[in-house]
């Protein structure tokens, strides 16, 4: 969809069901059966829930090396998986931690949209596009808008280029396959949504927690990068006297990318 900039974009691992829930799950059944075989024993599972330093363990526990984008990378599996943890007090012997085969690679950095991989190894979360359209509370800077795109959710672009996720398959867990259609909606479609369209259909779904504002604000974004169509800056028009400031903001950007005489003549 990065090709099609009236298109959403969303980050593969959140067009299906919250991994967050699937994993915590998974890791509770794993831990039944551990205690099933070992006895009662003590633990606590983590999937993004505590200051856990997940990929440096994953890679301790020889699960993987660090990429030069950061993420945990699998000479099987490339880097598109979910990690989760159960901490233990049961005595586990050490893993061996495997060597790093990125060498002389720099598809992940020369492809980063915001440049937020300043340097091998080295990622500055303020500038990369998942931290400013899930985690950022308030005004993305505009310094940063042009380059985002049609990307309203996440950022796959250095996981896309990486030669080592030629390895990876399609998940075959069902919840995580794509759901209302957003691996393919239209930017305006979306934006068109009311705040109870958007909490039914992200229901269960990672996006949820970002809320209606932000969502609004990163699809304000995404238009104001779109095609100049008279349908894109009808919906930012419509938009205009919205409640949020957050969101006018961004609308009024958006709306300024499009401004042309023939935009104008049509005020």
């Amino acid at each position: 969809m990065l090709g099609d900039r009236d298109r959403a974009f969303i980050s593969r691992y959140a067009l299906g069901r919250d991994y967050h829930k699937v994993l915590r799950g998974r890791l509770r059944r794993l831990a039944r059966r551990i205690g099933d075989f070992h006895g009662e024993f003590g633990h606590r599972i983590f999937v993004d829930s505590a200051p856990v330093l997940e990929k440096a363990l994953a890679r301790n526990a020889g699960l993987g090396w660090i990429g030069k984008h950061t993420n945990l990378l699998s000479r099987e599996a490339g880097s598109w998986f979910f990690l989760g943890e159960i901490y233990t007090d049961i005595p586990l012997s050490a893993d061996t931690v495997p060597s790093e085969h990125c060498g002389s690679c720099s598809a992940c950095i020369d492809v980063c949209p915001t440049r937020a991989i300043v340097a091998p190894y080295e990622l500055d979360a303020r500038r990369c596009v998942s931290y400013l359209t899930i985690e950022l509370h308030g005004s993305i800077p505009e310094e940063f808008r042009t380059a985002i795109g049609n990307r309203i959710y996440g950022c796959d672009d250095c996981q896309l280029v990486c030669p080592w996720n030629k390895f990876a398959k399609v998940a075959a867990e069902p919840d995580f396959a794509v759901r209302h259609g957003l691996d393919a909606a239209r930017l305006v479609e979306l934006f068109d949504w009311s705040e109870s369209e958007f909490l039914a259909k992200t229901e269960g779904s990672a996006i949820r927690r970002i809320g209606y504002v932000r969502w609004l604000r990163n699809i304000a974004v995404a238009l104001g990068n779109a095609t100049g169509s008279e349908s894109a800056v009808a919906a930012l028009r419509r938009r205009r006297d919205f409640p949020s400031t957050l969101v006018r903001e961004h609308v009024e950007w958006a709306l300024r990318q499009h401004e042309s005489p023939q935009i104008q003549a049509g005020n």
